[in-house]
């Protein structure tokens, strides 16, 4: 996947009045915080922050430009506009890749299991787990191939391999689905 990249300008004026003022000329005002908590703020390029934020999900780490200066974030929080659709308002988070994270994934499932196709129906028991990583070793996202369970088989959080440097925070012996046989 390629590198998504947002630049950035730090800003000393802050208040509605100037938000305004960005946004009309096509920049929206944004935070940074650093792994301490520390906040400088900035302000990005919409045009360019919509391309990234629309194509990522919240583990997916991008890298930000501030006045020149590189480093990797995620994108924390986003104040979204339903009306005009568009974002008034970003929050990053900077990481070092030194510290590991600990982050929730949603679950995604592929495949239709050969126990549904068999007459049988498929049973979702946890809808999401817990992993720790460094931000650079976090899958962007979590499918799980179903297509080979059974009727009465079980696929537990044990069953799902995101490599050696991703530590799963969840139970091991926790049903994510199972294949129940008809009524």
């Amino acid at each position: 996947m390629e590198q998504l990249v947002v630049d950035a300008k730090t800003r000393k004026e802050t208040g509605k009045k100037v938000a305004r003022q960005l946004r009309a000329n096509g920049r929206i005002p944004a935070v940074v915080y650093d792994e301490e908590g520390k906040a400088v703020s900035i302000d990005v390029d919409a045009a360019q922050f919509n391309k990234v934020w629309r194509s990522i999900t919240a583990t997916t780490l991008i890298t930000l430009n501030v006045d020149g200066k590189s480093s990797d974030a995620f994108i924390r929080d986003t104040e979204y506009d339903i009306i005009t659709d568009s974002v008034l308002h970003a929050d990053f988070l900077v990481v070092t890749n030194k510290k590991p994270v600990v982050r929730t994934f949603k679950i995604q499932y592929s495949g239709t299991p050969v126990g549904v196709l068999k007459g049988g129906f498929m049973v979702k028991h946890l809808p999401e787990i817990k992993v720790k990583a460094l931000p650079k070793d976090l899958p962007v996202r979590l499918v799980v191939d179903v297509s080979k369970i059974n009727i009465g088989d079980v696929f537990c959080v044990k069953d799902i391999d995101l490599g050696a440097n991703v530590t799963i925070l969840t139970p091991a012996e926790s049903e994510l689905i199972s294949v129940a046989p008809a009524r």
